[in-house]
């Protein structure tokens, strides 16, 4: 029988699905998650839930964990942070628009993310959690499958020269508008562009791993092999370091999980080793000079050399450094940095940089300069106090799944074990991601809210 938990998880679980999907025009309304195609089936679900709560009169929210706790804190930072600074936010005024503004377009796009934590806590807490937690990894392969199929032709088309038409078919696939980097030949797949890409490898990456531990055939290092090939092939620092780093988190981690995997594990390095070695030997330039490049790309005097993109990245977060200092405490109000540091971009990062003059400080161009970096952006924000409140929320929620990682069930460290991988690739990205537009955050923070209160029960 049809029913309505039926179709708002089946939603839900198309909105997973759909994650990585962005590089289409988007709808103008939805702000910063315009490009966001998962966000529609998330609120569309969202809404059927609604009706179905209002029919039997419940809605499950688990008011006791110290993450709603830590959140609603949170919550209170920002409302005293912007009280506190009520007469500069009524008079900030930058690309025709006030900072009252701003802040109420920063408060939906906080609830909108927030509300995704809702939507996955009640259909966990409604449903077999064990079984959703299985079915999301199921779709999260179909959709690194889809992923790494377009990003095939993708390559074929840069590289090759192939099917140059052929590719235009998946402009009739939903939420896909075919982009070919012709320059910088960097594949993005059916993302906007690799630092979006990036986002959905590092979303995705602890669950890939997982069938490491949890299947016994050859066929269970496909799924992280083709995150690898991936983040490889998209040329994103953030991703090549980020994944990087989930990846000894995941040794780490599953050294302890059961003795077979550590001979595994020692056999995939003496592979690698083996075959680095052959590589050298028989293509040795071609090799040596892949490698140079990909570390000159994670190279931060290089990039600020020669990186317009990165003398903008590390330039703003710099502006917004200062006006922390300036307003340690309370910082100038949720989301009223940009007001407060465009008169601070230092000339380093501005001289012969196109994209000051054409986006950040052109009044013309409505959009708003990011902040490039969650942490000072909060800390410009919010001051010292909301800061380390979001620290402690991050943090609790890291060392929660690494408590969870010792727990004697098999089915709950493995969802453990993704947990701590996922959290600390999203507190690694938030270095170089402004927004809480994480949706897989999200949905990894309602999964830890039920397995931690299943583990307490």
């Amino acid at each position: 029988m049809l029913t309505l938990r039926k179709i708002y998880t089946f939603l839900f679980l198309l909105g997973i699905f759909f994650l990585p999907f962005n590089s289409y025009s988007g709808i103008s309304f939805l702000g910063e998650y315009k490009r966001e195609a998962a966000i529609l089936f998330f609120l569309i679900s969202l809404v059927i839930l609604s009706i179905e709560s209002f029919q039997i009169s419940k809605i499950k929210l688990p008011r006791r964990s110290v993450f709603l706790q830590l959140f609603t804190l949170f919550i209170i930072c920002i409302l005293a942070s912007t009280f506190f600074n009520i007469v500069n936010v009524s008079t900030n005024l930058f690309k025709k628009t006030p900072g009252w503004v701003r802040f109420i377009k920063q408060i939906i796009a906080l609830a909108l993310a927030f509300s995704i934590f809702l939507l996955s806590l009640n259909i966990l807490l409604k449903s077999n959690s064990q079984k959703i937690v299985e079915k999301i990894r199921n779709v999260f392969l179909y959709s690194l499958f889809f992923a790494c199929f377009y990003a095939f032709f993708e390559y074929m088309v840069l590289f090759k020269g192939y099917f140059t038409k052929t590719i235009y078919l998946f402009n009739y696939f939903p939420f896909t508008d075919v982009y070919l980097d012709y320059q910088f030949k960097r594949i993005s797949s059916v993302s906007y562009e690799p630092p979006f890409l990036a986002i959905y490898l590092i979303t995705i990456s602890g669950w890939m791993f997982s069938y490491i531990l949890t299947h016994k055939k050859t066929t269970r290092f496909i799924p992280g092999l083709l995150v690898l090939i991936l983040t490889f092939l998209s040329g994103s620092r953030t991703a090549l370091l980020v994944v990087f780093i989930q990846i000894l988190v995941f040794v780490f981690v599953a050294y302890r999980f059961k003795k077979k995997i550590k001979t595994v594990f020692q056999n995939i390095i003496f592979i690698v080793f083996f075959a680095s070695i052959v590589g050298l030997v028989f293509n040795y330039t071609s090799v040596t000079n892949t490698m140079k490049n990909k570390l000159n790309s994670v190279s931060f005097i290089k990039n600020l050399e020669n990186n317009i993109s990165n003398k903008s990245r590390f330039g703003i977060q710099y502006a917004s450094l200062l006006v922390f200092k300036e307003n340690p405490v309370f910082g100038v109000g949720f989301g009223q940095q940009a007001y407060h540091a465009k008169d601070k971009y230092p000339k380093w990062a501005t001289k012969k940089n196109y994209e000051f003059k054409e986006y950040y400080l052109n009044e013309k161009d409505p959009s708003f300069p990011p902040g490039f970096n969650m942490y000072t952006r909060l800390l410009a924000e919010l001051g010292i106090i909301g800061f380390l409140v979001f620290i402690l929320f991050l943090g609790t929620a890291i060392y929660q799944s690494y408590l969870l990682t010792k727990n004697v069930n098999k089915e709950k460290k493995i969802i453990a074990i993704i947990l701590l991988i996922s959290f600390v690739g999203y507190a690694i990205n938030w270095l170089q991601f402004d927004s809480f537009r994480l949706f897989g955050f999200w949905i990894c923070l309602a999964i830890l809210v039920t397995t931690v209160r299943k583990a307490d029960a």
